[in-house]
Order: C-alpha cells, then sequence, then structure tokens
C-alpha cells in the first residue's frame, strides 16, 4: 500500500530534497519566501499549469511529469532570453503518495538543478492532478526578447526539429502508447533551450517558444510586431521519423502540432552567421524557415512559391 502523508508531511518532504542557495534567504516553510534580486536586472515571470489527461497522458511517469511541468516554464524564460532563478510550485493531487511525491522530485530536481533553479515555495491540495509552476528569471534592462520586436525584413528561425511531440502524441491516441523512445522523450521530457535562449541577446529581435503550433506561435509574432510571417514549407526541419511520414501529414504535424518548446525567432538578415556561431556553441542545431514581411498574417508557401492552405491554426486552450 502506498505511504500516504498529510499536507504538511509533503511539504517536509519536498523541503528535505533541496539544498541552500546563496540567492534565498528563505525558502520553503514560511508564508511566503524571501530572495535576493541582481543589481541592475529587470525580473521575468511565468506561470504554466499542467492537467492530467489535458496536458500528458495519464499513464506518464511521475518523474517525467516533474520534468515537463518545470521544462515548460524554463522555455519561457528562454524565449525572454532569460536567466531562471527560483520558481514556486503548486501541486495538486487526490492523494498525497509518498513514491508518487519522491518520483515526481526525481524528474523536476533533476532538471532544476541543471540550471542552477532553486524552488522556493508554492502550495499543495488535494484534488484532480494539476501541477502550476511560477518561474522567476532576470535580464539585463532592456535586453529581453519580447513577440513585438519584429522588424521588418528579418529572417525567422527555429531550434531543433518540429512535430516529434506531437506525433507522440498521435501514437499514443491511437494505440496508448508510445514505443518510440525518441518521440516518448520529446513528449515527457522537452529541452528547454536557455543557453540558447541567453546566447540571444543582442543578436534576435523578437522570440517565443513553440508550445502551441508553430503557426499559432509565429503568428502572436506577427500580430505583437503588427507585420506578417511567411514560413517555408520545406524548410521546416524534421527528425528522421517525420522525414518517413506523407509530407502533408508531416507538414500538418510540424506546423499545427504542439509541446515542441522549441524557440522560434527573429533576427536580421546580416546576423545570420552570429545565429549559426550561438547555435554551435550551444550544441543547438537551428534552422532558417521564413521571413518577416509587411503583409499582415501567416503564410505557408511551397517548393514553387504557392500560397498552402492552412486547415489547422494550432492548440487552442479552450476551444470546444
Amino acid at each position: 500500500m502506498a505511504e500516504q502523508l498529510g499536507e504538511f508531511d509533503l511539504i517536509e518532504r519536498i523541503r528535505r530534497r533541496l539544498g541552500a542557495q546563496a540567492d534565498v534567504v528563505l525558502g520553503i516553510g514560511d508564508d511566503a519566501a524571501i530572495v535576493t534580486p541582481l543589481p541592475d536586472r529587470q525580473l521575468v515571470v511565468g506561470t504554466d499549469t499542467l492537467v492530467k489527461g489535458v496536458h500528458y497522458p495519464v499513464e506518464t511517469a511521475a518523474a517525467d511529469v516533474g520534468w515537463k511541468a518545470l521544462a515548460v516554464n524554463l522555455s519561457d524564460l528562454a524565449a525572454m532570453a532569460a536567466r531562471p532563478r527560483w520558481v514556486t510550485l503548486a501541486l495538486t493531487r487526490p492523494e498525497a503518495d509518498a513514491a508518487w511525491l519522491d518520483d515526481f522530485l526525481d524528474g523536476f530536481l533533476a532538471l532544476a538543478v541543471a540550471h542552477g533553479v532553486a524552488l522556493v515555495g508554492g502550495d499543495t491540495t488535494r484534488g484532480p492532478e494539476g501541477i502550476t509552476v511560477t518561474a522567476f528569471g532576470s535580464v539585463p534592462a532592456d535586453q529581453a526578447l519580447r513577440r513585438d520586436a519584429a522588424r521588418l525584413g528579418d529572417d525567422l528561425w527555429v531550434t531543433g526539429t518540429l512535430g516529434d511531440a506531437a506525433l507522440a502524441l498521435q501514437h499514443w491516441r491511437e494505440t496508448g502508447r508510445i514505443e518510440n523512445d525518441m518521440l516518448a522523450a520529446r513528449l515527457n521530457r522537452p529541452t528547454p533551450r536557455v543557453a540558447f535562449g541567453l546566447a540571444l541577446r543582442g543578436i534576435a529581435h523578437a522570440a517565443i517558444d513553440v508550445s502551441d503550433g508553430l503557426l499559432a506561435d509565429a503568428g502572436h509574432i506577427a500580430r505583437a510586431s503588427s507585420l506578417g510571417i511567411e514560413l517555408q514549407a520545406d524548410a521546416l526541419p524534421m527528425s528522421d521519423d517525420l522525414a518517413a511520414l506523407p509530407s502533408l501529414a508531416r507538414q500538418g504535424l510540424q506546423l499545427a502540432g504542439g509541446d515542441d518548446y522549441e524557440l522560434c525567432f527573429s533576427a536580421p538578415v546580416a546576423k545570420a552567421s552570429q545565429v549559426q556561431s550561438a547555435a554551435e556553441a550551444c550544441d543547438v542545431r537551428v534552422t532558417r524557415i521564413g521571413r518577416v514581411v509587411d503583409s499582415a498574417g501567416i503564410r505557408v508557401l511551397g517548393p514553387g512559391g504557392q500560397v498552402l492552405s492552412l486547415s489547422e491554426q494550432g492548440y487552442r486552450h479552450f476551444a470546444s
């Protein structure tokens, strides 16, 4: 029988797993945390919620849930070129299962340690499983990357490959399992591009992380910047597993599939070599996939320059 914990036992179990960090004056255990901000830095704050059966399959291992809950928030900071510093965790579970919690923390804290992030507080409550993380990062004044800063003529780039997580989710929906380890890892353990996001300071103009699908997220850049974007369908980067699919099926996953957590960003044409050098230094694949144009909206162009019809626009959280 699984060991059950009371609320304060659960909090204490989390606290015991944490190490000390110099910029944390007071962490878990009080009404609120006390941290020491860096001078001459702006604070960047982001929050994401993951709900069981909505944002991850119900069979997902607790360690993978922990990793992903933090990864999606670090990805947001990466898109802002912010260095992660602290996080809070609000955990809702139908029962306080000690074994599940320990496995969850294995995944969560492995990623936190890798990025020097301190867990400084949060909340626990009983209910349907859901995890909310708030991440705090720092960036030098006026150096954050924003969605509204793309400029006419910029190249549009993306890191990594697109569509793998969506293909994994498609396999799960069709068969109830994901047998391909690479695809499962892309869905369950995305890699936040933190180092590369920091390297884009002074190079890129605008950025966003691809969480709801490339079309939807590139569209956010276009609208916020009051410009348009042209994407080249045959330039979209793909894994070998995606390359094996028919082109229409592949492009649908690449354009509208979510959960990639790659960075999509615009940068001046003249800085293409700096983008490539930064990517090599961070061991990250980057691909130029389009450009920023003056006509509003998103257009996807085929190999011959023809405009492709778009039937899917990406994940919408409150769509019926």
